[in-house]
């Protein structure tokens, strides 16, 4: 709120508590308009913030009546202004974000500004959850081991963090060790309603994680943004929103008994992607709703990034109550959080048809029609019911190369190829299971799910089973809560018996942190250009995501992982065949040992209490030893080290002035890439391994590091040097140019194969703009400004693509980059553009939102594309050559103001 200009609805302010008349809220029944109760809940919440921060400046009146009239204005691309209440980031997002805030600390000290106006001005929390890496298995102190190992590769980072948040207000740390950032976030960060600064108000967050999401589940409004948009957040920028379509999903149903959430959310992802939600909130509603936990929801709202939503929300209801009182939240709290949420209408009575509000559409899921299933093997969205699993791997083996195909002859698909492996011998064949992680937020944050992996172990071995001791598997639990349960409830033995030992706290191998298959199994797949598979309870199964040498990723949930691992193949009809034979040669089916919905429910009801939960966060902050220890500087401005191959000040802000240039139109450029559809943030600026005969790998070496101290690229990304080498250099990176798999492309004007870093400094050296071309989805996946940031080193002026995936275009545009859309019923084949044309984009001076340009090539041809700015902001922000030079200009202007104000007076 603004303190200069007073609220215009200050009037509907009152205390929540007669008794208490200093905590107050913004009623907003008091508005005393009857479009109110027609809203869609999620609505809501953005119509409370811009009630409450209605200044007339950053947030006008004009803002408030355009929400409230939500029903007419939702097709008509009306921009609003939305500050949630806090900002949620990871290490991997928040290492550079911390970068470019002391960075932009010394750029407005440089333009005669005070460095410490760069400082976050709503809450922040950094959790460290992106850095561990499965590199022990299999053992008892694999977990010690792996953390030991986390900090010694990642000690400068993390000194830079701890630097971070004792040099800006408003951030708080959660130490490696903790847990996964939503998980910690739903189980524990999480408010639901603000009491702040004498005022109630709905929690509501963004994160620079894609599936910030999760926290939808309990109620809780939040989604991903580009990194670069979430430090503007910080700052006190609000975000600029086009105001969203909302989806109506009703649930009605109740699941089958083997059903697990794993299920119903890969069948409401594929169900959405079909619907076509992009850009839309989904709500979800209808009496299915009161049938699943809070853990069940969120797992649902955590893949909403893969059926391609901003946000998948759960209005609080009596079921999140309960759940804020299991995780251990005090009755205080609960007290004020039903009262408020009751006085503004936000509370949810999900059996109430008379609560159901408007809807853009309305669509339906029944949920007993759910049957098991898995998803893959490169895409979240490709569902196959698990009874079809094997046909539909054999299919996938020989179809053409694609989302589904790998493109193997048909000669060799019963390729078998025998190898040593603790002196005893063992065949590796297409679809045999190399990695089976129980990992990510989407599945460890529900009991239900652990719990029934556990059940399945428990029976497995007492069947006699085991899995093969060549596949790598591991559990990487979201929190310590989840270590606790399993061991209290007498199932952690048995999934240590079948290899299931936890390896750590963190996203693991659902980020790409799977570490190193066993030598002999590398060798094996290596040697038979075996299609080898990974199993996982995560939620991003992209190429070259999961591992370098597991071509086929399926999604899972833990049950699952945990079947596949013992079969030792994805080639396997469940229904048909036994998972494996035990050693007195009985045929053990999987219905045999799969623990039904209510065997799980009682253990849960018995072991998942209150006590475990404050047990294990009250010391969150300080349980890490080694963090507490950590020594880091306390200076407000950042001591660069010119030795650090982790830390280096970015090349954004040199030469930055205050004045304003012109746009400029993009003449003769080249393209560096030519790409066809579903180009991920993966393959653009991947987190995982950094190959040794990579440029970011030479760059290394010439800084004296040896191969085993490279990290990941993840872990590099608070240096540019490393990550503009490290641009488009994913092995499964398809480049039309090349027509093969590769990190490489054509330098046209001599026609070489060059790394694509090394052919786009051979084009910035010649002085020459550079353009990427591409189809469908391009960005989609993870949130990952440096798959902005990368490019725009590299010298790429504008992507051309017939679409974009929001956080992307997005963060596309933070960097100044334009993306430019093709125009309905166009695309680069119907173009007949081949890519090795020279382009020209025609730029006027005066700008709109969504502008139609026009694009002239060096062959006479012409067409028509659009400026994908959607906003006036955004076209704000692209005039200062992106958001952080914006914001650096804005806070040195405001300086300059004030000491100008200060010597009139």
């Amino acid at each position: 709120m603004s303190s200069t200009v007073k609220n215009p609805f200050q009037h509907i302010v009152e205390p929540l508590d007669p008794k208490d008349p200093k905590q107050q809220f913004y009623n907003l029944s008091k508005l005393g308009d009857s479009r109110y109760d027609r809203l869609p809940f999620s609505i809501r919440v953005l119509l409370e913030s811009a009630v409450r921060n209605c200044d007339e400046f950053l947030v006008k009146r004009s803002d408030v009546e355009s929400i409230l009239n939500w029903k007419e204005t939702q097709s008509q691309t009306v921009e609003v202004p939305f500050r949630p209440a806090r900002v949620i980031l990871q290490d991997f997002t928040g290492v550079p974000a911390v970068v470019d805030f002391a960075a932009m600390r010394d750029a407005v000290m440089k333009l005669g500004g005070d460095p410490e106006k760069i400082n976050p001005v709503c809450p922040a929390d950094l959790v460290i959850d992106h850095s561990i890496q499965v590199d022990f298995n299999r053992k008892s102190d694999s977990l010690q081991k792996n953390q030991d190992l986390e900090f010694d590769r990642n000690k400068e980072r993390f000194q830079f963090l701890k630097w971070g948040s004792k040099a800006f207000r408003n951030m708080r740390i959660i130490p490696p060790g903790s847990g996964i950032v939503h998980q910690v976030n739903l189980e524990y960060l999480a408010r639901v309603v603000f009491n702040y600064d004498g005022y109630f108000y709905p929690d509501s967050l963004v994160g620079t994680d894609s599936h910030t999401t999760m926290i939808d589940g309990l109620g809780v409004l939040g989604w991903g943004v580009g990194g670069i948009e979430a430090e503007a957040v910080m700052l006190g920028q609000p975000i600029s929103m086009v105001l969203p379509e909302v989806v109506g999903y009703k649930l009605h149903g109740t699941p089958e008994k083997l059903i697990t959430s794993t299920d119903i959310v890969l069948t409401v992802t594929k169900h959405l992607r079909q619907v076509g939600v992009v850009g839309k909130f989904v709500e979800f509603f209808g009496p299915g709703v009161a049938q699943l936990s809070i853990a069940d929801r969120a797992t649902i709202a955590n893949m909403c990034p893969e059926y391609g939503a901003t946000a998948a929300f759960f209005p609080v209801d009596n079921i999140s109550i309960q759940y804020l009182e299991q995780t251990g939240r005090d009755a205080e709290k609960l007290a004020y959080i039903t009262k408020y949420l009751k006085a503004v209408a936000m509370f949810r009575d999900y059996n109430d048809v008379s609560q159901d509000p408007d809807f853009t559409q309305i669509v339906e899921l029944d949920l007993s029609k759910v049957v098991p299933c898995c998803s893959g093997p490169k895409r979240p969205q490709d569902r196959i019911p698990v009874s079809d699993m094997k046909n539909d791997f054999e299919t996938c083996l020989g179809a053409k190369q694609g989302f589904k195909g790998f493109q193997v002859p048909p000669e060799c698909h019963s390729t078998v190829v025998p190898f040593q492996f603790s002196e005893r011998e063992y065949t590796l064949s297409h679809g045999s299971v190399v990695i089976a992680a129980i990992t990510s937020c989407t599945n460890t944050s529900n009991p239900s799910v652990m719990l029934g992996a556990g059940l399945l172990a428990k029976k497995a071995i007492e069947c006699g089973l085991s899995v093969k001791p060549y596949i790598k598997t591991s559990l990487s639990p979201g929190s310590g809560v989840v270590t606790y349960y399993l061991k209290e409830s007498g199932v952690m033995d048995y999934l240590s018996q079948l290899g299931f030992e936890v390896v750590g706290y963190g996203c693991m191998t659902c980020i790409g942190n799977s570490g190193p298959l066993p030598e002999p199994v590398d060798e094996a797949i290596t040697k038979g250009d075996l299609v080898a598979a990974g199993v996982l309870s995560g939620n991003r199964n992209f190429e070259g995501r999961v591992h370098p040498n597991t071509r086929a990723n399926y999604l899972a949930s833990p049950p699952l992982v945990i079947a596949y691992a013992l079969a030792g193949t994805v080639r396997i009809d469940f229904e048909k065949e036994p998972i494996a034979i035990n050693s007195e040669g009985k045929k053990i089916f999987l219905r045999d040992i799969w623990p039904t919905r209510e065997e799980i429910q009682a253990v849960e009801r018995t072991f998942v209490i209150p006590s475990m939960f404050k047990e294990v966060y009250e010391k969150i902050e300080k349980v890490n030893n080694r963090w507490n220890s950590l020594v880091a500087p306390s200076d407000k401005l950042y001591t660069w080290d010119p030795k650090s191959t982790y830390i280096k000040s970015p090349p954004f802000f040199s030469g930055l002035t205050m004045t304003l240039q012109p746009p400029k139109s993009i003449t003769d450029a080249y393209v560096l890439l030519n790409f066809g559809d579903s180009v991920t943030t993966d393959h653009i600026s991947p987190a995982g391994n950094i190959a040794r005969n990579s440029p970011a790998a030479r760059y290394l070496t010439s800084r004296g590091l040896s191969p085993r101290e490279y990290n990941s690229y993840g872990s590099r990304r608070g240096n540019d040097a490393v990550m503009a080498r490290g641009t488009f250099a994913n092995i499964r990176l398809f480049n039309k140019f090349l027509n093969k798999q590769a990190p490489q492309t054509i330098h046209l004007p001599t026609g070489e194969t060059l790394d694509v870093f090394d052919a786009a400094e051979r084009y910035q050296q010649s002085g020459v703009p550079l353009l990427v071309l591409a189809g469908k989805e391009y960005g989609s996946g993870s949130s990952r400004d440096w798959a902005a940031k990368g490019p725009f080193l590299l010298g790429i002026k504008a992507v051309l693509a017939e679409s974009y995936e929001r956080i992307h275009r997005s963060n596309l545009v933070g960097m100044g980059v334009i993306p430019l859309e093709y125009l309905p019923g166009d695309t680069a084949d119907s173009l007949g553009l081949t890519g090795r044309e020279r382009y020209t984009i025609i730029i006027p001076e005066q700008l709109t939102p969504r502008m139609i340009v026009t694009v002239k090539l060096d062959t006479g041809k012409t067409f028509q594309v659009q400026m994908r700015f959607d906003t006036d902001v955004e076209l704000a922000y692209f005039h200062h050559g992106g958001i952080l030079n914006y914001m650096i200009r804005k806070m040195s202007e405001d300086a300059k103001d004030s000491t100008e104000k200060e010597q009139h007076v």
